[in-house]
């Protein structure tokens, strides 16, 4: 496989396909599309804010690299930065200064990493990358229930997940993100469910098993993901500034865990969100701990979609 040094275009013998979005339904997506051969890159901001970060490549923006069953995931810095100092935080919201993105990125820098079997992952949350490299797909899996900028000309095929999509409009065509009989249905006209606000029953627990943050402020972490906790149980506390944080002051607000259960997702240490803000997720089937390692059932099924329509694409078959 070759570069075109001279447009900095990378030549596509196989299909490229960019994924806006690398939390844990996004990482489902990247890891099927990866696994059937295909190349696939990234895109992501800034500050990513997983809660379920065992299984979210978005955690390379942090730490540089992000392994989720097998594949990896790995930072490729901006090419006006990449000789700036790239040591990593862990985190107060910050990043290396060699992860500011800028409009540009290196043709050859982001080969190099998928030659070596790994997914280039750019920070890019305007999606400015595109026109550069040209895929042939465009994946949204944002989940922001809302398009942030996508739009049908990305590519010869896009595709949107969840909420906030037009088949036929804004994208060519969208996947149903909604648990329940029509989860993962291609749709090729129309929209996706609207997002309830509700999350999906897990053992009879719904709105429970989620947290969201009961004050604005720097989020430090009392338990870590995969822990076993009791309904009650403080798992973390948030500190109003970034004073009281550095110094562990006893001025900050508890969290604690809503149900009995495991430690699903937490959000990372250090961050800082709004009141309000969804910082962690409990599963309450104590057996199931290797599910907080480990692609859930949603983000695969979501993700054999997606490759059936990317295999559709590719073979000409028109499903749209």
């Amino acid at each position: 496989m070759s570069i075109n040094q001279r447009n900095n275009q990378i030549i596509k013998k196989n299909l490229l396909i960019i994924c806006r979005g690398a939390g844990d339904l996004a990482t489902g997506i990247i890891h099927r599309l990866h696994r059937a051969g295909h190349r696939v890159i990234a895109l992501e901001t800034d500050y990513p804010a997983a809660i379920r970060r065992q299984v979210s490549f978005c955690e390379a923006v942090y730490d540089g690299s992000a392994a989720v069953e097998g594949v990896t995931a790995r930072l490729v810095p901006a090419v006006a930065d990449a000789e700036m100092d790239t040591e990593t935080y862990s985190g107060i919201n910050d990043t290396p200064a060699a992860h500011i993105a800028s409009e540009k990125w290196d043709s050859s820098a982001i080969e190099a990493v998928l030659e070596a079997g790994e997914v280039p992952l750019l920070i890019d949350s305007k999606g400015e990358s595109i026109e550069l490299l040209k895929p042939d797909v465009v994946v949204d899996a944002i989940i922001a229930k809302k398009n942030l900028g996508t739009t049908i000309n990305m590519a010869p095929l896009v595709i949107g997940v969840g909420p906030g999509f037009t088949a036929g409009h804004d994208v060519h065509l969208v996947i149903e993100s909604m648990r329940g009989h029509n989860l993962a249905r291609i749709i090729t006209d129309g929209m996706a469910q609207p997002n309830t606000g509700v999350p999906g029953n897990i053992a009879g627990f719904t709105s429970e098993r989620v947290i969201h943050a009961p004050a604005a402020g720097y989020i430090h972490d009392v338990r870590k993901i995969g822990d076993i906790v009791q309904k009650g149980d403080e798992i973390a506390r948030i500190y109003p500034d970034k004073e009281s944080y550095d110094n562990a002051l006893s001025e900050y607000v508890p969290v604690n865990a809503t149900i009995t259960g495991i430690i699903r997702g937490l959000i990372r240490e250090g961050y800082y969100f709004r009141e309000g803000f969804k910082i962690a997720d409990i599963d309450p089937r104590e057996s199931e701990l290797s599910n907080c390692f480990t692609i859930s059932d949603k983000a695969r099924s979501i993700a054999g979609s997606v490759l059936e329509a990317v295999s559709a694409f590719e073979h000409g078959v028109k499903i749209y």
